[in-house]
């Protein structure tokens, strides 16, 4: 089941959003939709490669522009997928975010997950616990009876 997202959530594609961080809260399916919601000629959405992400610098690597102000942006491939706002000083100031999109079938539920249980070491067979014993054997052969807060011996 497909799920659509407005980018910046309330904010919406704008400059005071870290989109870094609003991206990392969603996992991203094929099949989704982003929704850039922004006032026509004061933004835009490009979709760009990593390197022109990274760089801000969209002279090459772009794969498609978005200027409406009302872009959706279907996710069809299980790729990271790279976007930016190429209006001057809006990328570098933070307009952009990258993500990975997975494949829905293929993704794992946490409630799905079962690991096997754990089997605990017995400790008859245990080294360390021959080991602890053998030591305080030996400081109870040490300490006089009256100053040894217990009487336990192992």
């Amino acid at each position: 089941m497909a799920s659509v997202y407005t980018v910046g959530d309330q904010d919406e594609w704008s400059s005071q959003t870290n989109y870094a961080s609003w991206a990392g809260t969603y996992n991203f399916s094929r099949g989704d939709v982003l929704v850039f919601k922004y006032m026509k000629g004061q933004h835009n959405v490009y979709e760009v490669t990593e390197d022109t992400f990274r760089s801000c610098d969209a002279s090459s690597g772009v794969l498609a522009k978005y200027e409406s102000g009302e872009d959706e942006v279907a996710l069809n491939e299980v790729k990271k997928y790279w976007f930016i706002c190429n209006f001057a000083g809006h990328c570098l100031g933070g307009m952009r975010f990258g993500i990975k999109v997975k494949d829905a079938t293929n993704l794992t539920h946490f409630k799905d997950i079962h690991p096997p249980p754990i089997q605990p070491t017995p400790l008859h067979n245990s080294c360390s616990t021959y080991f602890v014993s053998q030591r305080w054997t030996l400081i109870l052969n040490f300490i006089p009876l009256g100053l040894f807060p217990f009487n336990y011996y192992l």
